[in-house]
């Protein structure tokens, strides 16, 4: 710390020179966060202040908080949904497997994930000592209900089905699956952590959420496919009072319990990520999907232009290909099976689109 400070010139020309290290977004394939919709800055600036982990202080930021997760339980078919506003998906994964946990009581808990699962599973059983156990893919890189059905045993606390892979962009068989989760009585959370916020746009949406009867809890992040500030995530229970079973005393707060795993839980990109939803509506986000998946398209067409065959089909915006190398600058990402990865964010326009098969074009010849 320097003893008297420095000038707020010179302190934001630091600031300005190590934001110019950052990678420039036109260049950035690789990942499923994108840039901020300017209403989603413009309201998150207006909240700065705002702590979600005091809300007696904030009744007004809270309010909207509650209105956020009604806006999702109303997209995923039950308006009277729990559920409250995360970090993102790794705090909402970690909170429904402790929750299952919570509500299942056995001295030895397994839980069923698939192999393609997140890693924020292996981070919460890490935490809450349970076992994993993980369902190979098949080869449409999707888990079957009855290969997860196999593993299901009488300390079994949860199913996890994914709707939107991080690698492959699939969508499991979430209605078989839930099926399975409700002839064996278990908790089924499913991670749509990306998919949530695209699946539901579709032209044909797939079905994934509360409208299947052995849905538990979802996981969703508006500061992906939504376009809110970072962070910003949800999970949504099926029951509204469900997450009461993870309730602890906080005696000195406005509230006397809370069921969060954050303290701190800042207000400001929950409401960026309500105000993009209310924005846009239901018309503007499928626009912006059809746009996504356009570009998917015309992406893999391209690709096979050059001989480039895609990994996978894929069910939203992430596009695969059995391929080892990408032109400089752009950044792309490579799966556990060394597959090129490319997901086509809203800022991964259609100029961006052709500008990378141009590259990579050269990069053959």
């Amino acid at each position: 710390m320097l003893s008297n400070g420095c000038t707020e010139d010179d302190l934001f020309s630091f600031l300005a020179s190590k934001k110019k290290e950052d990678i420039d977004h036109r260049y950035i394939l690789s990942s499923m966060c994108t840039l901020p919709h300017p209403i989603a800055a413009r309201a998150h600036a207006m909240f700065l202040e705002t702590n979600l982990g005091d809300p007696g202080l904030f009744p007004g930021t809270a309010s909207l908080e509650q209105l956020l997760i009604r806006r999702f339980g109303t997209l995923f078919h039950k308006p009277d949904a729990g559920g409250y506003a995360t970090s993102g998906g790794t705090e909402s994964n970690i909170q429904a497997m402790r929750l299952a946990k919570a509500l299942c009581h056995t001295k030895t808990p397994n839980v069923i994930v698939p192999q393609s699962a997140h890693f924020s599973f292996k981070k919460a059983c890490d935490i809450l000592s349970v076992e994993t156990r993980s369902v190979p893919l098949g080869p449409d890189k999707r888990i079957h209900a009855d290969t997860a059905a196999e593993l299901i045993d009488k300390n079994t606390i949860a199913l996890v089905a994914v709707a939107g892979t991080t690698e492959y962009g699939m969508v499991d068989p979430i209605g078989d699956l839930a099926k399975v989760a409700a002839q064996n009585d278990i908790f089924f959370h499913v991670d749509a952590a990306f998919g949530g916020m695209v699946i539901p746009f579709l032209d044909k949406p797939i079905p994934f959420d509360f409208s299947l009867p052995g849905v538990t809890t979802i996981a969703v992040d508006p500061h992906k496919m939504g376009m809110s500030t970072i962070p910003a995530g949800c999970l949504l229970t099926r029951e509204p009072d469900m997450l009461d079973a993870l309730n602890i005393d906080t005696p000195y707060l406005t509230v006397k319990k809370e069921y969060t795993l954050a303290g701190t839980r800042p207000g400001a990109p929950v409401v960026g990520a309500l105000a993009v939803l209310d924005y846009l509506g239901t018309e503007g986000m499928k626009a912006i999907v059809a746009g996504c998946m356009k570009n998917t398209r015309r992406l893999i067409a391209g690709m096979e232009t050059y001989g480039i065959q895609p990994a996978a089909n894929p069910d939203v915006n992430v596009a695969t290909f059995v391929c080892d190398k990408a032109p400089a600058p752009w950044r792309v990402s490579w799966t556990r099976a060394g597959h090129m990865r490319i997901v086509c964010m809203p800022h991964v326009t259609a100029d961006r689109i052709e500008a990378f098969l141009s590259d990579f074009g050269d990069m053959q010849c």
